[in-house]
């Protein structure tokens, strides 16, 4: 089967909502608690994740990746976020997690994962505490991701290597888990649907949109701890 690439002018934010599950209860308060989400961890529940792969349309072969999803431990955690720079090759402009390639240097997807951090956004690994990881997500330029789940310590600080990354930023974390925020989008390209979540924020003056494979793991995250 032949592998497209990604249109150019493709802009997500014009594609309409079908859809948005308001009819899904939040996660619990209580349950984004770091000691609620240190306990997740070390017992997880028996879950089943809603998304692990999208349409493939990259010629590229496949790699292995991590990324870190930072919880940041203030009153109301929040979801440390960048928006990648508009030059790099894939998901430009997109919001992400920190995180990237894996190194054959790298011990494992953890190591991958806070290593990817420091050298996107300056985040000193002695503030992070993995929690533990996520199932693969495969995305549709042929990266597949493990996740890594962690909760940071406040009061880092952030150097963002601006080759790499446009902007770093915080979501609440009850923001992305309540589902009266996941919008359902629906496009028809190359001849074939494509389906998937997008987590629309407004910070201050700037719509953070929230979309792709970072919504879909978030979604899966919204999944295990709704088990």
């Amino acid at each position: 089967m032949t592998r497209l690439s990604q249109p150019p002018s493709f802009d997500p934010r014009l594609i309409p909502v079908v859809g948005v599950d308001a009819h899904l209860p939040p996660v619990a308060t209580s349950a984004l608690a770091p000691g609620a989400l240190r306990q997740r961890f070390s017992q997880p529940p028996i879950w089943v994740p809603e998304l692990l792969a999208e349409p493939v349309w990259s010629l590229r072969p496949t790699r292995h990746a991590s990324v870190l999803i930072p919880i940041v431990m203030r009153r109301r955690p929040t979801v440390l976020l960048t928006e990648r720079a508009l030059h790099l090759a894939t998901h430009s402009g997109q919001i992400a997690f920190p995180g990237g390639k894996a190194e054959d240097f790298d011990l494992d997807a953890n190591a991958t994962a806070l290593r990817e951090a420091r050298e996107e956004v300056g985040l000193d690994p002695a503030f992070v505490q993995v929690l533990g990881q996520m199932p693969h997500y495969r995305t549709g330029s042929g990266f597949i991701i493990t996740p890594v789940v962690a909760l940071v310590q406040t009061g880092f600080t952030l150097s963002p290597d601006f080759n790499e990354v446009a902007d770093v930023f915080e979501v609440p974390l009850a923001f992305l888990m309540n589902p009266a925020n996941h919008q359902r989008h629906v496009h028809d390209w190359a001849g074939r649907q494509r389906e998937w979540f997008a987590m629309p924020y407004q910070d201050k003056e700037s719509l953070r949109f929230i979309w792709g494979a970072t919504a879909g793991m978030l979604r899966n995250f919204y999944w295990m701890l709704s088990a």
